[in-house]
């Protein structure tokens, strides 16, 4: 089959591309790369006016007169690139507002691409209209909006997605699931909100291409290296700030046991070398099951703090602690699991090979095109 993947989040659509082309499938991505992580893709979207006079011009103009300019050059791009995604057996769309414009200009987006092609799909990744509702609904014991709702995060309130409760991209969800063939989940965290969805198709975990994923047995050192990758704008949104206060905790008590390795919004191809040499990768506080990010350091063979809830764990049939950490929102609980491993370096080891082994089984890239080949063709 030809593919289109519309849109890139953490390498989820470069993964499974890879996946599909081992299957002799012909694959194509067309995407903004997701920011300053930089992703590679087949048809890259640019931006126009995302920094200096350019921008400050844009948002005046936004403000004048409500016209988004950024939206306006990403949809003629999109017409430009007609040619080459045009024709194509499936699309997929990784999420309801992949390009990150207004949801006017996303619904044209999503109407001239999917004219052009014949079975549309949408993947739930990354905040949409369900996720958000289902936690601003309190639906979550927790959920990546409790840093907004608690009044914690006042800075980079667009991160928590709330624009997709808003009238427009209500309007614009709509429009989107009344018009695909189906909608598939990439972890339990967009599951969750779907559950007796009539258009749901299930959830397909993400794949990771161990090929690209070199696996390093953990061996014991005289210092535990824990590593802090922080992407600015999602500070309070991870939970970065109650992992550095766990850090503290844990500081205080072992500093002769650790090392404390913490970068900072780095490119993705930077950013994955970064934490080769740690022990322990801490990803993110408010999910129930593991991002992207955490699954590549499980994949290399790091012990992660991450989601892993009840809900995961019941869904893959495993026990808490075996495969990764579950990072709660509570500082001295992670400083005591922290604590639990410096002191405890075997079970790191033994965390480490279980990772490797949980992401061969559930999360094999090849294994997954497969499961999104099922999906799509049973709705085609």
């Amino acid at each position: 089959m030809k593919i289109l993947l519309v849109g890139e989040y953490s390498r989820l659509h470069n993964s499974l591309k890879e996946g599909l082309m081992q299957l002799n499938h012909e694959v194509a991505i067309v995407a903004n790369g997701d920011g300053f992580k930089n992703y590679d893709v087949d048809y890259l979207i640019k931006k126009k006016y995302g920094s200096g006079i350019l921008k400050r011009f844009k948002n005046a103009v936004y403000k004048i007169i409500g016209i988004d300019l950024e939206s306006y050059y990403t949809k003629k791009q999109i017409n430009a690139l007609q040619p080459n995604i045009s024709n194509f057996d499936v699309v997929q769309f990784i999420n309801e507002a992949p390009f990150g414009c207004t949801a006017a200009i996303e619904k044209t987006i999503f109407k001239l691409i999917s004219s052009w092609n014949k079975n549309t799909f949408l993947l739930s990744c990354g905040t949409d209209h369900l996720s958000v509702k289902h936690a601003l609904d309190g639906k979550f014991r927790y959920s990546i909006l409790t840093p907004y709702l608690d009044g914690i995060d006042t800075t980079y309130q667009s991160a928590y997605g709330l624009k997709y409760v808003q009238k427009d991209f209500k309007a614009l969800h709509d429009f989107i699931f009344n018009s695909v063939k189906g909608v598939i989940a990439s972890d339990i965290d967009y599951h969750i909100p779907l559950q007796n969805h009539s258009k749901y198709l299930g959830l397909i975990p993400n794949p990771i291409n161990t090929e690209i994923l070199e696996f390093e047995p953990l061996k014991a050192s005289e210092k535990i290296v824990i590593f802090h990758g922080i992407n600015s704008e999602n500070y309070y949104k991870k939970g970065n700030d109650i992992f550095e206060d766990a850090l503290a905790i844990l500081k205080a008590k072992h500093d002769a046991k650790i090392e404390i390795l913490t970068v900072r919004s780095l490119p993705y191809k930077a950013y994955i070398a970064s934490y080769n040499k740690a022990h322990i990768v801490l990803d993110q506080v408010y999910a129930y099951d593991q991002g992207y990010n955490a699954l590549e350091a499980m994949a290399k063979g790091k012990v992660v703090f991450t989601g892993a809830e009840k809900e995961w764990l019941d869904y893959y049939k495993i026990k808490e602690d075996t495969v990764a950490i579950n990072a709660l929102p509570n500082a001295k609980a992670i400083a005591q699991k922290l604590e639990w491993l410096v002191l405890n370096p075997d079970k790191l080891i033994e965390i480490s090979n279980q990772a490797k082994y949980f992401i061969d089984t559930h999360h094999n890239y090849i294994k997954s095109a497969e499961k999104y080949i099922t999906a799509w063709q049973a709705k085609i």
